[in-house]
């Protein structure tokens, strides 16, 4: 411990990395663009600079804290400082703000505003560079790339696919793929990390609102949306509600309201999951073949093993993920004419990552030579269509999914965080449906905040060996250990984004990363808290899909077409 003197006023600190983090813990936000506490410290932008009482200036993101420092975090000159840096950025910025897709939620423009910067005293001499459309889930504007590195740095340190990198030196620097190449060319998994940790506008979603909204304007068209787990907890946020929250009944209310015909809850699709994947899990633990069974759930994690670890191809389960089950599902339900009433239909799935968005244009998302999802929205993009049809989301009344596929169970809910499809998997597999055994499985190890958790459950005396990874890094260290034979597991669940869905690139990215991470998982295990129905098994519609109109069509609509 140590004593450090803030501003005239003294803070004591313990084992902070850095100075910043001290600064800040002592109510003081200075400002930063490159920094990001959950990864390696660039000190790029120098904002976060401040002055000792020697006068000595130097990056607080970077600086190891010591007793007895004295320190000032807002002088005249850092002020001066501060302010030129911003109108340097500027000068060599795209100025677009108000058709930019962050305006509003720009860091640099914020930051422009609180130093009083009216006008930008120097021309942008760049040349403009092209704008990369080519990925389904983001686009990538290096005319609005500050050279910041968070996004190198997250896709190398946190993804481990390096996808981009700096390119040349000076005043030409630039952040792109190897070679310049569009992202589509590239070994990019579409986890949207990239754009969840940039300040501008430089990386964003690659959106499809229009196409929804066409949708809806179609007399013609029923439009059919399925929401998945992660973003109940997410969409409040933006509207002032308690960070965290469930908002599942304000959502569907608002989509009626904006014209969906009907509005279904993705859970029903994951306790489908559960069942088909549990029931494949046991089989392949029978034949002893193809273990570890591999969760196939998250795009990003099936594309990264594809691209990285195609030996392991064959350990991905054949399920869709649950937006692929659904998708079939509904478009396999309004085939038939009684369901159809004349129209066409046009499913929508509203998801928190955009992985997903390349997942909807895979040829295993078509059944029967028809596109299963239509067009895939992520949460920030529902944000922004509630935000457009003068909804007042926080006023509105509850109301809940529609049948035939409204009902879901709390293990569906546990999807959206790590650890959540294990979880689920094990309440399927154990007999009881009590408090204790549902908690015994909660207590397992298959929840918490590490990047890598392994356990081992007993079952049908089998001792089976489990492993959870969120952030393709640690899936990385995961099927390397196994490749090499110094691990060995029966089952393997990856999350692309560290924490889960509820970290996935197609949240809301406001405030602290840890709190956004924290609440919103607490918010999910609430949620599952409140169902009364908690094991996929239990939940009455999986008996009316097996034995009603989808009887003997489980396999085409549930797997893979290739398997």
């Amino acid at each position: 411990m140590g004593t450090i003197t803030i501003n005239g006023k003294k803070v004591e600190f313990t084992n902070e990395k850095n100075l910043l983090t001290i600064i800040r813990k002592a109510g003081i936000e200075i400002p930063t663009l490159c920094y990001q506490p959950e990864l390696s410290v660039f000190g790029a932008c120098r904002l976060c600079t401040v002055e000792d009482d020697r006068g000595r200036c130097f990056a607080s993101c970077s600086e190891e804290p010591r007793d007895g420092m004295v320190i000032y975090t807002h002088t005249e000159r850092l002020r001066k400082h501060r302010k030129l840096i911003i109108e340097l950025l500027l000068a060599a910025h795209c100025r677009d703000c108000t058709t930019c897709d962050k305006h509003g939620k720009c860091t640099l423009q914020r930051l422009a505003y609180q130093h009083g910067i009216n006008n930008v005293r120097f021309a942008n001499h760049r040349e403009p560079m092209h704008v990369d459309f080519s990925s389904p889930s983001i686009v990538r504007d290096p005319n609005k790339c500050i050279l910041c590195g968070c996004c190198v740095r997250v896709c190398n340190e946190i993804q481990s696919v390096g996808v981009l990198g700096f390119a040349h030196r000076g005043t030409d620097a630039t952040v792109v793929p190897a070679f310049n190449r569009d992202l589509a060319d590239t070994n990019c998994v579409g986890c949207g990390q990239c754009r969840a940790v940039c300040p501008t506008g430089a990386l964003t979603i690659h959106h499809n609102m229009t196409d929804v909204w066409q949708a809806l304007g179609d007399p013609n068209t029923r439009v059919v949306a399925q929401i998945a787990p992660a973003v109940r907890v997410a969409v409040g946020e933006a509207f002032g509600l308690p960070k965290g929250e469930s908002s599942m009944g304000k959502i569907v209310a608002a989509l009626h309201r904006m014209g969906f015909d009907q509005v279904f809850d993705t859970t029903y699709s994951a306790d489908l999951t559960i069942m088909e994947e549990s029931a494949e899990f046991l089989e392949r633990v029978g034949k002893g073949e193809k273990l570890p069974l591999l969760t196939s759930c998250c795009p990003a994690w099936v594309k990264f093993v594809e691209n990285e670890y195609p030996e392991f191809r064959e350990n991905i389960s054949t399920c869709r993920s649950p937006q692929g089950m659904f998708s079939a599902v509904l478009k396999e339900y309004y085939r038939d004419e009684a369901n159809a009433g004349g129209k066409k239909t046009f499913v929508v799935s509203i998801m928190p990552c955009t992985a997903k968005k390349m997942e909807a244009q895979r040829p295993n998302s078509y059944t029967h030579g028809q596109k299963d999802t239509d067009a895939v929205l992520t949460t920030a993009e529902l944000i922004r269509m509630i935000d457009a049809h003068g909804i007042s989301f926080e006023n509105l009344p509850s109301e809940a999914c529609d049948m035939p596929f409204g009902i879901g169970s709390g293990g569906g809910v546990i999807f959206g965080t790590t650890g959540g499809v294990t979880e689920a998997v094990l309440r399927r597999l154990t007999q009881g449906s009590d408090i204790a055994s549902l908690n015994a499985i909660a207590d397992c190890g298959v929840r918490g905040d590490q990047g890598i958790r392994e356990f081992t459950v007993p079952y049908n005396g089998l001792e089976v060996r489990i492993c959870v990874a969120s952030g393709l890094a640690n899936a990385r260290k995961v099927l390397e250990a196994v490749k090499s034979g110094e691990k060995a597991y029966h089952f393997i669940e990856v999350m692309a984004c560290s924490g889960g869905c509820v970290m996935g690139g197609g949240q809301p990215a406001d405030g602290a990363r840890s709190v956004r991470k924290e609440t919103r998982t607490r918010g999910l295990y609430a949620a599952d808290g409140d169902m009364a129905i908690k094991k996929s098994n239990d939940n009455p519609l999986m008996d009316v899909f097996y034995n009603g109109y989808f009887k003997g069509k489980a396999h085409e609509l549930l797997h893979n077409p290739h398997e």
